[in-house]
């Protein structure tokens, strides 16, 4: 089964366009104002409009308060919302939108419980722990914490780059593949590290 790339903080119409000419299949624009990948609602909806069809618009909080989350809708084309904090099933499920729920892995961690307080969610995106920090660590995590047989769809995240993610979907077989920093350079998005990301995903 092909495996779905998911590039996310993308900050403009340039890395966008980028990361689908390289070959994503979903792209995620993260409105979460301490994150250094943060989008304003009118620079997300530049990015929504000059991005072609079939290719999944993912947004992303964490923790947002209603007004917050209710703003972006109205006005960003949104098909996934992704939430990354503490939110329950039910705050995660009121928008009646397909969402993903992110679970930070860590030793210790029962992966199979955290997924069931999630029965709402179209799927799981697995991502490193780091105390304090909801996600973009850049660190990967130990992909053998991950059960064999989880009920929803896996999105591996968390430390991906173009000389890891092949071994990692080898191990963990996951639905998709989530990358960030993995595909940046001191600037943003880097086109030729995202080719090289999806290059190395379809090997």
């Amino acid at each position: 089964m092909k495996t779905r790339i998911k590039v996310c903080g993308v900050t403009s119409v340039e890395e966008a366009l980028a990361a689908v000419n390289a070959g994503a299949d979903a792209l995620g624009l993260v409105f979460y104002q301490h994150s250094r990948r943060f989008v304003s609602v009118s620079r997300a909806r530049e990015i929504a409009t000059a991005t072609p069809p079939f290719i999944t618009l993912v947004g992303l909080f964490v923790d947002a308060e209603e007004a917050v989350i209710r703003n972006v809708l109205n006005q960003v084309p949104l098909d996934l919302l992704q939430f990354h904090g503490n939110e329950t099933d039910q705050e995660c499920g009121r928008w009646r939108r397909r969402y993903i729920k992110a679970l930070r892995v860590r030793p210790g961690m029962s992966v199979e419980e955290s997924a069931a307080a999630y029965p709402g969610a179209c799927g799981l995106l697995l991502d490193s722990y780091r105390k304090g920090v909801p996600g973009g660590t850049g660190e990967a995590f130990d992909w053998q914490l991950i059960p064999d047989h989880l009920d929803k769809p896996v999105i591996l995240a968390g430390g991906l780059n173009p000389d890891n993610v092949s071994h990692a979907i080898e191990q963990v077989a996951p639905f998709a593949v989530d990358v960030s920093s993995g595909v940046e350079n001191d600037w943003g998005k880097d086109p030729e590290k995202m080719k090289a990301f999806v290059e190395a995903v379809r090997q």
